[in-house]
């Protein structure tokens, strides 16, 4: 057993400031004190000092918060990242569909998904939900890279039998190379993998492979359900098309079992009150993509009808048509994307979406997104000094002021380091 210790300033969100006044927690002169990558002990230095005097402590420069927790995020779109043109449905044809085609190819993924993962580290995400690709291997090269850094992935082989050639699957091939990707990577000895079934969307499936997936959700209660909803009016009136008898998108998801607690939609902006009411009977939530959203034209979420009814939601990059894997920039453009709705976002709320209420999302709340005793210690050192003009806005500034300018001016530079499990796994100085 091994005890070490973080001193510095503390600053973490573990609930909702929206529904509860005490949710943040801040000491200016913290110690953290982490045990074989579990913290065991947080509080005002003064506090502590003296119960862990013969720990060695380790002095932050820096507001240190928990590690960012993506909620959405496309790893092997990561090379078509600012792709100029189009809205959602052309764009996957013009420019994803087909860089998705080489993951075919093992070698690639592996390159591909090592570049990934170091990129969430240098900007302090630790924990991710991915979409893959259609491929087994996809899978297989970034759980073993997840698990080679200790890092929280959760992630699953897409599909999507109605996809181009070179990407469609079966329901036969889904069903079984899904099983084999479950019983490969979930259980002891797997790291802190987690796996999720993930139908790219309503358009890119059958009524039969969508029956397979929402057979394997319930086959697999541990697994989480990841897909796409709502993000865009011509992709919303296309399923509303090819499924005239659902009375609303996310309800062709519903009838084949796909609406549970533990699933996961990416984006939601073009929800009625109807389906954000089922949302929140089922606990099921949505992976806000602020990002993606502008840059696809796709429109703006509504936060202040999500909270009316009561449904989760955390935030998410959506890389590749998300600009940043900053989760930071993503929580300033969340802020922008809820004014725009006349919905004014607070910082502590935004930075507990891209921390503990991801996590909640993701229901690994109990680990990560908090720092709270008896989490794993994943966590990032924020520099307010980052550029001459974060630094000259945080001058003197108290901490609401100094987490809102790092939102909306602040990206990777703003990243000191990156802690997966206590130890340092990403640093600027290096």
């Amino acid at each position: 057993m091994t005890l070490h210790a973080f001193r510095g300033e503390l600053l973490s969100v573990p609930r909702d400031p929206l529904r509860d006044s005490n949710a943040v927690r801040h000491e200016p002169d913290g110690l953290l004190v982490v045990e074989d990558g579990i913290v065991v002990a947080r509080g005002p230095y003064a506090d502590l000092a003296e119960r862990f005097a013969d720990v060695p402590v380790e002095p932050l420069s820096g507001l240190i918060v928990p590690g960012f927790i993506d909620a959405h995020v496309h790893y092997p779109q990561m090379d078509r990242i600012a792709s100029h043109g189009e809205q959602l449905l052309d764009w996957l044809t013009r420019h994803i569909f087909p860089a998705e085609k080489a993951f075919a190819d093992r070698a690639h993924a592996d390159a591909v998904a090592d570049a990934f993962l170091t990129e969430l580290l240098r900007n302090g995400t630790t924990s991710a939900l991915v979409f893959p690709t259609v491929h087994e291997q996809s899978v297989d090269a970034l759980f073993e890279g997840a698990l080679a850094r200790r890092m929280r992935i959760v992630s699953g082989k897409v599909l999507m039998d109605l996809g181009p050639e070179g990407l469609a699957d079966t329901p036969e091939t889904a069903r079984g190379e899904s099983e084999a990707l479950i019983a490969r990577w979930r259980g002891r000895g797997r790291g802190r993998l987690g796996y999720a079934v993930t139908p790219r969307f309503a358009l890119t499936s059958s009524d039969a492979q969508l029956q397979v997936a929402g057979d394997l959700v319930a086959a697999h209660p541990e697994v989480l359900m990841h897909t796409h909803l709502a993000e865009n009016v011509r992709e919303c009136e296309a399923v509303a098309a090819r499924f005239p008898d659902a009375y609303h998108y996310l309800d062709a998801y519903d009838r084949f079992g796909l609406v549970t607690p533990r699933s996961v939609f990416a984006h939601g902006v073009h929800l009625s009150d109807r389906a954000c009411t089922r949302l929140a009977e089922t606990g099921a939530g949505i992976a806000v993509c602020p990002s993606s959203n502008l840059f696809l034209g796709s429109g703006f979420f509504d936060f202040g009808q999500a909270d009316a009814h009561g449904v989760a939601f955390g935030l998410g990059t959506d890389v590749g048509a998300g600009t940043s894997f900053s989760m930071l920039h993503t929580a300033g453009l969340a802020y922008q994307a809820a004014l725009a709705r006349e919905y004014p976002l607070d910082p502590f709320r935004a930075l507990y979406l891209a921390t503990a209420g991801s996590a909640a999302l993701l229901h690994i709340a109990d680990r990560v997104g908090a720092l709270e005793v008896g989490q794993e210690a994943d966590f990032v050192v924020l520099d307010c000094t980052a550029t001459p003009l974060l630094a000259r806005r945080t001058a003197g500034a108290g901490l609401a002021e100094r987490l809102f300018a790092l939102q909306i001016l602040a990206d990777d530079r703003a990243i000191t380091r990156t802690y997966v499990m206590g130890e340092c796994a990403w640093s600027r100085s290096a």
